[in-house]
């Protein structure tokens, strides 16, 4: 039979190990609760750095800059007195493709209508329909029938010298044509400028605002110069009619000026993918030269 000390000894050692038992499962809750609690600090860490990568913290969202299409260059309306200030067309927010349908009445018979290139030539498009929109080109006239076989327009003071306070470079000028024996393209070669392109013209070159030709014949020079913003979509015949007026001397010396009087009554543009507009059959007193 066990002694009491025996059975003293053996509660005891229950005891202990009873206490042993509960400090490592109190224990291995601890580690379960600290590594739940790591984990969700982590996944907090990782969405909010995730958020603030993202700019949900920023006060103000950042803006991105608008990209410029056109750079409009100054031109000092007191040292040319030509120059009539309009302002200038914005350099953002310009349509880059398609086309738009440009309409010019003149004395001279039925309107001409154009295509603008607003993909190859987004500027001269935007200047050209900046300028209808102020009446810039209304009762100007055609002062020039160029060697070259264009009408040249756009002038309101019908010098060559005249436009708006603003200019732009060139941006659609044609390659030179290969070279040739004659003055003439070469065989099977297509014209620089064919009959009935529209092609923006400055004076000095590269500094193109309003002025412009109409070609009513094929042209090739050896450098090309103008940048081509357009092309007669209705009315060639009435260009080749102007294009046929006797000329006179333009005061310079240059027998380029129609010896009949080519108004330009008015020039529309329309909205971008639109067809041309009708324009009023011309006045008779308005046909006088």
């Amino acid at each position: 039979m066990a002694s009491s000390r025996d059975r003293q000894r053996k509660l005891a050692r229950a005891k202990l190990d009873r206490q042993l038992a509960r400090r490592a499962a109190a224990a291995k809750r601890r580690r379960q609760i600290r590594a739940g609690v790591g984990a969700a600090v982590v996944l907090v860490l990782i969405v909010a750095g995730s958020a603030w990568a993202l700019g949900a913290f920023d006060s103000e969202p950042e803006k991105t800059a608008a990209e410029d299409v056109c750079l409009w260059a100054a031109e000092d309306g007191a040292v040319n007195t030509n120059l009539k200030d309009v302002g200038e067309p914005p350099t953002t927010g310009l349509p880059t493709s398609g086309t738009r349908p440009m309409t010019i009445t003149t004395n001279q018979g039925g309107p001409i209508t154009v295509e603008l290139d607003q993909t190859d030539a987004p500027c001269g498009a935007a200047s050209l329909s900046y300028l209808a929109g102020r009446s810039f080109f209304d009762n100007t006239t055609c002062h020039e029938i160029t060697a070259e076989g264009a009408l040249r327009c756009g002038d309101p003071t019908g010098t060559g010298l005249g436009g708006p306070t603003y200019s732009f470079y060139d941006e659609n000028v044609p390659a030179a044509p290969e070279p040739s024996p004659s003055a003439s393209p070469a065989p099977g070669q297509p014209a620089t400028y064919p009959k009935g392109t529209v092609a923006m013209i400055g004076n000095p070159p590269g500094s193109n605002a309003s002025q412009f030709l109409i070609f009513f014949k094929d042209a090739s020079p050896a450098k090309p110069a103008y940048s081509v913003v357009g092309k007669v979509t209705g009315g060639l015949d009435v260009v080749e009619k102007i294009g046929a007026l006797p000329t006179v001397d333009n005061g310079n010396g240059a027998k380029v000026k129609p010896k009949t009087q080519v108004l330009v009554q008015s020039v529309t543009v329309g909205e971008p993918g639109a067809a041309p507009a009708d324009s009023p059959a011309p006045s008779p007193s308005a046909s006088a030269g």
